[in-house]
């Protein structure tokens, strides 16, 4: 299937979702918000790779949410009835923000790596992957107090989880740029890379790692580590215990000693894909 603001790649477990649209700073238009999901959405339910890399083409990962998606969801109001136009507003960007949570749901890893601006949105959307590596250009900015509104479609849920929370007020609030070494020093970025072409290739070696390994145990492991950020120690603990009392799976692990005594690549089962419906 071809998207209007991506180019989407499968090969080797791997699944490459690459912004396309460089001329336009890879700007979130409406269209954006409809593809994302339902590309990360089918990978997902339909088992179709281990692991989904986001990038971009041209200088700037992305600027962001485009204006025209402001206005599409009625941001000006009504004179008539405002508070009907707040509450359709409201809807707009619970639809908005579910393009983002698709990455965190997702069963696979979700790596981003990210050159030039990572802007507004584009910060919303790399704070929902699981994780996130930068070439040495690059910067992030929570734009939108410089615009006059309040982040919503993921930034404050997730950011000050991920940084400290003094880092996540500070560049809220302030709107600056966060350079790539700072966002590293700080722990928004895993790693950070001297160039995009280096960033590229280092962001899908460690995808290549990760496809390796059992899909089951991986998926299984971003889901306690996604329980564990949202619920108390003793909770994830009992939650553990409880998926590997379910799935863990013993064919997995002999397979995995086996294709090292026998020095040949381990075969694991892929994950089923997902009845959606009856």
């Amino acid at each position: 299937m071809s998207y209007e603001c991506f180019n989407l790649m499968i090969e080797d477990g791997i699944a490459h979702i690459r912004f396309s649209r460089p001329d336009k700073l890879n700007s979130m238009i409406s269209a954006f918000w409809r593809e994302l999901p339902e590309a990360v959405n089918d990978i997902s339910d339909n088992a179709k790779a281990r692991v989904i890399v986001l990038s971009a083409e041209g200088k700037h990962f992305t600027a962001g949410m485009d204006i025209s998606v402001f206005m599409e969801g009625s941001l000006d109001g009504s004179p008539d009835n405002p508070h009907i136009a707040a509450e359709a507003f409201r809807h707009h960007v619970k639809l908005l923000q579910d393009t983002f949570s698709a990455l965190e749901n997702a069963r696979q890893p979700v790596l981003a790596a990210i050159q030039g601006g990572a802007v507004g949105g584009g910060v919303d959307l790399a704070t929902a992957c699981d994780c996130r590596y930068a070439s040495a250009d690059a910067f992030f900015c929570v734009q939108e107090t410089a615009i006059g509104m309040t982040a919503d479609v993921g930034t404050f849920p997730r950011l000050a989880k991920i940084i400290p929370e003094g880092w996540a007020r500070q560049i809220s609030y302030t709107a600056e740029r966060l350079p790539a070494s700072k966002a590293k020093e700080i722990g928004l970025v895993n790693e950070v890379f001297e160039t995009p072409e280096a960033l590229l290739d280092g962001v899908m070696a460690i995808a290549k790692q990760i496809a390796a390994h059992s899909p089951l145990a991986v998926t299984g492991t971003k889901q306690m580590i996604n329980y564990a950020r949202d619920h108390s120690t003793a909770d994830t603990l009992d939650y553990i215990a409880l998926w590997n009392a379910g799935m863990l799976r013993g064919d997995d692990i002999k397979e995995s000693y086996v294709a090292k005594m026998e020095k040949r690549a381990v075969n694991y089962d892929e994950l089923r894909p997902l009845k959606k419906s009856l």
